[in-house]
């Protein structure tokens, strides 16, 4: 892996022991080196999602945290939709990191100790249009060569546990050697 670099910060962290769309920010988040975020109904060794838990119980969870970019607000506030921390569903809302440009296997370090692989893209799903009518084609549009182009954020897993807070840094480690583009898991 490559050095440190202090990209952003993290802006607010939630989570929630339910499967429900939004979730609420809540002041710290305790990471679990291969499980998650205690008290999250997505943590786990194995996949949480509902419809992947339909499709194949024993896949590897690959989305154990999803982190979003601040940065989409203002770009969807443009709609007119109002959309804040937590209520797309992450557990961990950045600022001031190109998300969506980093490569498959990029550490980022959250706070102290916390650390988190990138395992690839959030495919964002129509519950956002259930939040909010008409976000999903914000979020899942084309680029001006056709292909598709998704801006929910992406999926980690926990490398390494530890408590993480609104204000705490976030530093990207990016991955040596070949850089794999990252893709919806």
């Amino acid at each position: 892996m490559s050095a440190l670099q202090e990209e952003g910060r993290v802006v607010a962290v939630s989570r929630d022991g339910e499967h429900r769309f939004s979730k609420p920010v809540v002041e710290e988040i305790t990471l679990v080196e291969g499980w998650g975020i205690e008290g999250d109904a997505h943590a786990g060794t194995t996949v949480q999602h509902r419809s992947r838990v339909a499709r194949d119980p024993s896949q590897p969870n690959l989305r154990q945290v999803h982190l979003l970019h601040a940065e989409v607000f203002d770009e969807v506030a443009v709609d007119g939709y109002t959309v804040g921390p937590g209520q797309m569903g992450e557990n961990v809302t950045t600022h001031g990191v190109d998300l969506l440009g980093l490569p498959a296997g990029t550490l980022l370090h959250l706070g102290d100790h916390a650390c988190v692989r990138v395992t690839g893209l959030r495919n964002p799903c129509r519950q956002i249009d259930d939040f909010e009518p008409g976000l999903l084609r914000r979020v899942v549009g084309r680029t001006e060569d056709g292909a598709v182009e998704r801006k929910g954020g992406v999926m980690g897993v926990v490398v390494t546990g530890g408590v993480v807070r609104g204000g705490d840094p976030v530093r990207v480690e990016l991955p040596e050697g070949e850089q794999r583009a990252l893709e919806p898991v």
